[in-house]
């Protein structure tokens, strides 16, 4: 298992240069320049000559490679074109939100999208089976812009005033402030150290935070305002894996373990949950897995819709205004990011199977 994963990792090295070198030449190969996007189209040619020697840009791109690369060697993503700030700091403050928003929204999928498969595949052919597919393929084919935009007019307008309603937009309310779970206890910091920065990202996942600490009702809030950005973006993972669990499901149902387990007298549901439900998981995990990506994917649009200054966002407003330290910083951590979750999928099998042996 040790070497096993040892050599997975060093896999991934090539690849995510491989993501770094496509990043890099994509992110210079779009139309325009950071010169115009920042300081507008009247900038003249000496302004932008002064602009890009200050930014680097003005180096052959093979050379701005060599120097990007090894400033990511030590932890330096380099600075903000557009903001002026250490990408690095961005994304602590950043990176949280996104990784927030992305897990509930896979919690959702699986917490819905596998008993909806289950179910399907058992009741095969039945009115609940045509019902459940028809959610799953309906929600499958709905962009999340306007499955967005419909929850956030449905919550935040059509429901305003009752129970019902939902905040539209942000984080938090206004006026609610956390409190950082290293001040709540004491912990001696100092802004600017890397003891700093990495409780700072902790304490920016305002749900671990808040139970950390026990502001209830700051996590309360936080939940609120995750709602509906969640379900509009787990909507189409959920219906995947509705979709493969099922197909997964019917096709152990037709083993012959599954008819001995049940002739000899064992009770259905313990039929269905220990045996049809435990060997049709190993699919259902992989697509788990490539379901992060779109997660990411659709956070762009997520963050957007609902005004949430999470990594999705960030990349968006970056690519507009050519700020290529974001650009690839942000696609390199996404990057790493898929990489880990397939690789926490590939080691899953041997425990979901334990006939499988990662050599």
């Amino acid at each position: 298992m040790t070497q096993y994963t040892i050599r997975r990792i060093l896999y991934s090295i090539p690849v995510l240069i491989g993501i770094l070198v496509v990043t890099f030449v994509i992110a210079r190969s779009i139309p325009g320049d950071p010169c115009t996007a920042m300081l507008g189209e009247k900038a003249t040619a000496e302004v932008c000559e002064r602009f890009n020697r200050e930014q680097g840009l003005d180096k052959p791109i093979p050379v701005q490679f060599w120097i990007y690369m090894k400033d990511i060697l030590r932890g330096d993503f380099g600075q903000s074109i557009r903001y002026s700030r250490p990408v690095t700091i961005i994304l602590i403050e950043r990176l949280p939100m996104t990784i927030e928003l992305g897990a509930i929204a896979l919690i959702l999928a699986i917490l819905i999208g596998i008993p909806l498969g289950v179910i399907s595949a058992v009741k095969r052919n039945s009115i609940i089976d045509v019902i459940t597919m028809l959610i799953a393929n309906t929600g499958v084919s709905m962009p999340v812009y306007w499955l967005g935009l419909m929850l956030a007019y449905l919550f935040a307008l059509v429901l305003r005033g009752t129970p019902l309603a939902l905040p539209p937009s942000g984080r938090v309310t206004a006026g609610v402030i956390p409190t950082p779970f290293y001040e709540a206890f004491g912990m001696s910091v100092v802004d600017g150290t890397f003891k700093f920065y990495f409780l700072e990202f902790f304490a920016n996942i305002y749900t671990f935070n808040s139970i950390l600490v026990g502001e209830w009702n700051v996590l309360w809030d936080t939940l609120k305002h995750l709602i509906l950005p969640s379900v509009a973006l787990s909507t189409i993972p959920l219906s995947i894996i509705a979709r493969m669990t099922r197909s997964s499901m019917l096709e152990v149902l037709r083993q012959d373990y599954i008819r001995t387990a049940r002739a000899k007298g064992l009770r259905e549901r313990l039929v269905i949950l220990k045996h049809a439900f435990r060997n049709a998981l190993l699919p259902i995990s992989t697509i788990i897995g490539l379901q992060l990506g779109t997660l990411f994917a659709g956070a762009v649009l997520t963050e957007s819709i609902f005004g949430l200054a999470g990594v999705g966002r960030m990349l968006f407003e970056a690519i507009t205004a050519r700020d290529f330290p974001i650009v690839q910083a942000f696609t390199v951590v996404i990057a790493v990011g898929y990489v880990a979750a397939n690789l926490i999928v590939d080691l899953s099998y041997a425990f979901i199977d334990p006939r499988i042996k990662l050599d």
